[in-house]
């Protein structure tokens, strides 16, 4: 295959990797050219780490930037009545999957020169980008709505982040970082496409904790989508390599109070964006949304939105199992239970739930859920 590129999917123009670059010359969204993927021979057993998986990055950093994460707990449970596998992704070093694109992205942009970067988030991705800048000895700035609450940044100040408070809406401050993108390299982990050859690590972890095999059934909360677009990409690269016959069905999670992804598949009318207890997957206008929509397409997948209080119930219940997780992820249980009672997932399949956050992150919105004052 020809060298790794920068992509347009859109348009199919592409840039050379050696130019570090997080989006095309006209602002558009950029993916990388289709990689060959992997097979069993090339994982690098002794590495306790996503890195076990480095074979199949477009480039090998010389020193990349790892505290141990990736290889997280495949929890055999149930749900609803039926067996489940649940993925444990917030047994990361900052409590969330974010950790997987961090850890690539940022090794592979420091590979490059990158020193100084830029992001814009205050949850789980600002955290991620802090923890592994610091990590591997990099500056990182992350703007911030000024509505934040403080005890939000605590982790990201913590790592000796940078952060900058930003008058107004989380679009503002959106439009603030691609202003100084022109000063500070964004590397953003909506925008940038190594974070999502980090996430699509994951499909290549459930292929090896199967047995190298596919799962019938990914289900995954989506804001933004990198879970979905990293498992697009992952199996896809097992299925290209030959080591699975066929992708697994993915489906994306989403609440029905900010859920455009969800509504764009199921072909229902965008609507008011209102307050949601998953913020995390509260993104009202997801830049690769057409990228979304054809993995959950081509993979013969689907979408779920989730009333409030349906995923407030899954909140609790996995709680009750042991599983102590943030609102966002626990969308994905809430999903299975849809997906079960329509007939469109069988209790005989393998499904795989993503769960993606800790809890400990949302210990008031856990607090409120029970009736408890803080």
């Amino acid at each position: 295959m020809t060298a790794p590129a920068y992509l347009d999917p859109r348009t199919g123009q592409t840039w050379p990797l050696a130019t570090p670059r997080w989006c095309g010359p006209d602002g558009q969204p950029l993916l990388l050219t289709d990689l060959p993927g992997i097979g069993r021979e090339d994982i690098a057993q002794g590495e306790r780490s996503l890195w076990r998986y480095r074979a199949a990055l477009p480039f090998l950093p010389e020193a990349p930037i790892s505290l141990g994460e990736g290889c997280t707990p495949l929890v055999a449970g149930s749900w609803a009545g039926a067996p489940v596998r649940f993925k444990c992704e917030w047994f990361m070093p900052s409590g969330s999957f974010k950790d997987r694109g961090a850890s690539v992205m940022l090794s592979l942009l420091r590979a490059q020169g990158i020193a100084h970067v830029l992001e814009d988030s205050s949850g789980n991705g600002g955290a991620a980008i802090a923890t592994y800048a610091a990590a591997g000895g990099m500056r990182a700035k992350i703007l911030v709505p000024d509505s934040t609450s403080p005890a939000k940044t605590v982790q990201s100040r913590a790592a000796g982040a940078q952060i900058e408070l930003v008058p107004g809406s989380r679009q503002d401050c959106a439009d603030a970082a691609l202003a100084q993108a022109e000063r500070i390299f964004y590397a953003s982990h909506n925008w940038h496409p190594f974070f999502l050859h980090g996430t699509k690590t994951l499909a290549y972890e459930l292929w090896e904790d199967l047995g190298f095999r596919a799962p019938d059934n990914v289900i995954v909360p989506c804001g933004a989508g990198s879970n979905v677009l990293g498992c697009g990409i992952g199996f896809g690269e097992l299925l290209r390599a030959g080591q699975i016959s066929r992708m697994p069905r993915i489906f994306a999670a989403q609440p029905a109070n900010c859920g455009p992804v969800a509504r764009a598949f199921l072909n229902q009318p965008l609507e008011a964006v209102r307050p949601t207890i998953a913020e995390g997957t509260a993104i009202a206008q997801p830049i690769r949304t057409p990228e979304l929509l054809r993995v959950l397409h081509e993979s013969r997948g689907g979408a779920v939105l989730l009333e409030e209080e349906e995923i407030a119930e899954a909140t609790r219940g996995l709680a009750r199992q042991g599983l102590y997780v943030e609102p966002t992820c626990a969308q994905a249980a809430a999903a299975f239970g849809h997906l079960l009672a329509a007939g469109t997932i069988r209790e005989s399949e393998t499904t795989v739930v993503v769960l993606t956050g800790t809890g400990l992150k949302s210990t008031q919105r856990h607090a409120e859920l029970m009736g408890m004052k803080l």
